[in-house]
């Protein structure tokens, strides 16, 4: 089978072949349909962040796929199952396994992998998908589920004043759940202005460039007041403080944009406003189910996000186009020929 491969050192991806994985008494080995590319990918094959994936890692962790082999022990799944995947395996024991989320496990385990033809997981992590799900749908539950986490995180109140900062995957899957789950007036703000039909279709009141000198009084303007709660979600340095100047008296800064360089803020700035920061990361488990249950069942269409679609083969050069200037929100790879 064909799959991706980072070499390490920030040398470019490359597409190998191995052999065909064998499923243990409790794996299911999956013909994957689609994998999404997240920023997370980008990033960790970079060679400069500091955060790079080990050598020979197959990257991808947002993907869904079709059961062709169960493993001995495996019961709930056949073969022709489409399947969703929660990407960590926790110990069981700490306290990041009691509340569900396996992301925060010191022994965390991944499932990482989806850039692959055919992957082998452990059973207990897969999730069953409707069969009115399509294997597009069920690779847009991981990242979706990140969304709903970090929303879930912010304890967002009816009609909540919402401003999220950004404009890319990240911010639509917050933007989605923000919406659904009953938030009030919502503003998305960007440098760029071509993603607003998308934000305007997934629920947002108003779109608003930002980097303007009345930038603050616009998105107040849009929202009938200060937000109650900012998502920060592009993971800039500098949006940690241009939440802070937005978000009301008492308000809540939720960065969802997973920084990796230092982003400097004033704690004197906010702490004159009362302002609590949270720094949510990974998702619960019920969050995913939550994600897989409800997706399709929202006021927006989630596929509306996909911008592209590519086969395994230029997964090297996609990954180098996305480094740079481009107009892509989220890119899935197809693995196998439909």
């Amino acid at each position: 089978m064909k799959v991706a491969v980072y070499p390490g050192d920030g040398q470019p991806v490359r597409i190998e072949t191995r052999g065909m994985p064998m499923p243990g008494p409790t794996d299911i080995l999956i013909k994957v349909h689609r994998c999404g590319i997240c920023g997370t990918d980008l990033h960790m094959t970079s060679g400069h962040s500091g955060w790079d994936y080990r050598p020979g890692t197959v990257p991808g962790h947002e993907y869904a796929g079709e059961i062709i082999e169960l493993g001995k022990q495996v019961e709930g799944f056949a073969n022709g199952d489409l399947i969703a995947y929660r990407l960590t395996i926790g110990c069981g024991k700490c306290e990041a396994c009691r509340i569900g989320n396996a992301a925060l496990c010191r022994g965390m385990q991944s499932g990482m992998g989806g850039f692959a033809e055919y992957h082998r997981l452990a059973a207990d992590n897969a999730v069953k998908l409707p069969a009115t799900y399509s294997a597009i749908d069920g690779a847009l539950i991981e990242p979706f589920a990140v969304g709903l986490y970090g929303v879930r995180m912010a304890q967002m109140k009816p009609k909540d004043r919402v401003l999220i900062l950004g404009a890319g995957s990240v911010a639509l899957t917050t933007l989605y759940w923000t919406r659904n789950l009953g938030a009030g007036r919502i503003v998305v703000a960007s440098r760029s202005a071509w993603r607003e039909e998308m934000a305007l279709a997934m629920g947002a009141d108003a779109y608003i460039r930002t980097g303007e000198e009345d930038e603050v009084r616009q998105v107040a303007g849009a929202l009938g007041g200060a937000p109650d709660i900012v998502f920060e979600c592009a993971g800039a340095p500098g949006l940690l403080g241009q939440a802070i100047e937005h978000v009301c008296t008492l308000g809540q800064v939720v960065s969802l944009g997973f920084c990796r360089t230092p982003d400097p803020v004033i704690p004197g700035v906010a702490g004159f406003k009362g302002v609590r920061l949270c720094f949510p990361m990974g998702y619960r488990a019920t969050d995913f189910q939550y994600a897989a249950d409800a997706l399709l069942s929202g006021h927006a269409d989630p596929k509306s996000i996909v911008s592209n679609v590519v086969p395994l083969d230029v997964l090297p050069q996609t990954f180098e186009m996305l480094r740079g200037a481009n107009q892509e929100t989220k890119v899935h790879v197809c693995p196998l020929a439909p």
